[in-house]
């Protein structure tokens, strides 16, 4: 293949990666193939020369961002102050469900797109298991809080994804800190404020 060529290709390749990225964030993952390939300004036959089915393009979209919600769990999991550690990761997923219509739907969703995270799945539920014993050894949750308390609390942030934009982010961010008020202790630091 002429390097003029190759150069299209990739510049195709990049252009959509690009618009699935910005659509999936906005409109979730059913959106038609289609309209990606419009938004990247390239054919439909093009878009599947690169990426043959939807799982294929999805999955190299979401790849990054599910990297760097492991990359967010790692800096938790290395902050020295358990209560901040903990409630930074879920003011964190929180925020991804008011940006991020997709992300959440690869890590909680089934079928094959969430079998090609399921490595990832693994590791951020290990690592919210060890945030949550530290800020029980600390003191710094209720006593009888454990990490299927704080999952559940994420589970209902999730379901709020789907509000329309304009209530979204208000709602889903009063839950997030109704439920960190809710697991914290009282004994310790009553009046600081949480991150």
């Amino acid at each position: 293949m002429p390097q003029k060529q190759r150069a299209d290709a990739r510049s195709n390749r990049e252009r959509v990666v690009a618009a699935a990225r910005e659509t999936f964030a906005a409109a979730g993952l059913e959106v038609p193939m289609r309209e990606v390939a419009r938004r990247a300004g390239v054919g439909v036959a093009t878009l599947y020369r690169h990426f043959p089915t939807r799982t294929e393009l999805v999955t190299t979209v979401l790849a990054e961002r599910v990297e760097a919600c492991g990359v967010q769990m790692r800096r938790a999991l290395d902050d020295p102050d358990p209560w901040r550690a903990l409630s930074t990761t879920v003011l964190e997923f929180a925020d991804r469900q008011i940006h991020d219509q997709a992300l959440n739907e690869a890590l909680l969703g089934s079928g094959d797109l969430s079998a090609a995270f399921q490595q990832e799945r693994r590791e951020h539920t290990q690592a919210l298991n060890v945030l949550v014993a530290r800020a029980r050894a600390a003191g710094t949750v209720r006593d009888g809080v454990d990490a299927d308390d704080v999952r559940a609390g994420l589970l209902a942030i999730a379901a709020l994804r789907r509000l329309p934009p304009t209530a979204r982010g208000q709602v889903i961010g009063k839950l997030a800190d109704l439920i960190l008020a809710g697991i914290r202790s009282q004994r310790t630091h009553p009046d600081r404020p949480r991150p």
